[in-house]
């Protein structure tokens, strides 16, 4: 373990160095703005989320984002979605993990694994699935990093594809995706209910973000 542990310090370390010191101009790809995701989908409707502060936004980094609360009409279930644009991760504006910033708003990861989710064309993705807690409220969190057409689950699997793209497309653009849904009760079949929820919105939202992230 600690050799796995050290191997990889010593590659991001390779990473940042590859990353921070290219010499080209990156190249930024044409996109449609993120506000432009249509606040109905199918069987879902959406409202804006209150600005974030500046400060918050500066420390994000973000180059484009959206956050807004989604419906589920009929039983009117809410599901959060923020994705955050990084036009360029060269200059220290990198992804922050949920795993890294929901602890610092109060909420404390207390189950995380990777799921699989089917998505269009019998295709499935790979995410990350966790379950934070506040008190006695608890929320079900799916996310994943997308770059270039990929949906990604491991922080490190996507470090490293940062570097490759970097190397072979003089390209670091890439997204974070979250989708949160809260758990109404404090059993196990609640908690699957708001897991099932958000799989079914993420389902719904994928197929639309390839007009979004640029492939």
């Amino acid at each position: 373990m600690k050799v796995r542990i050290v191997i990889l310090s010593l590659f991001l370390l390779a990473a940042a160095a590859v990353i921070s010191y290219a010499s080209r101009p990156e190249v930024v790809p044409l996109r449609q703005s993120l506000e432009g995701l249509p606040m109905h989908l199918d069987g879902w409707s959406g409202q804006r989320s209150p600005d974030m502060d500046q400060k918050v936004l500066d420390v994000l980094g973000v180059d484009d984002y959206i956050d807004r609360v989604y419906y589920q009409e009929g039983d009117g279930s809410p599901v959060g979605l923020y994705i955050g644009y990084y036009q360029s991760q060269r200059a220290g504006d990198t992804i922050h993990s949920p795993l890294n910033c929901l602890p610092g708003a109060g909420w404390n990861p207390v189950r995380n694994e990777h799921v699989i989710v089917p998505v269009d064309g019998g295709r499935t993705i790979e995410i990350n699935r966790i379950t934070i807690q506040k008190g006695a409220n608890s929320q079900v969190v799916l996310y994943w990093y997308q770059s270039h057409g990929r949906a990604i689950a491991s922080e490190y699997k996507g470090k490293v594809y940062t570097v490759l793209d970097a190397l072979r497309t003089n390209r670091t653009d890439a997204a974070l995706v979250r989708v949160i849904c809260p758990v109404r009760g404090a059993s196990a079949a609640a908690e699957d209910a708001a897991e099932k929820t958000a799989v079914e919105f993420t389902q719904t939202l994928f197929p639309l973000l390839g007009q979004y992230l640029p492939d």
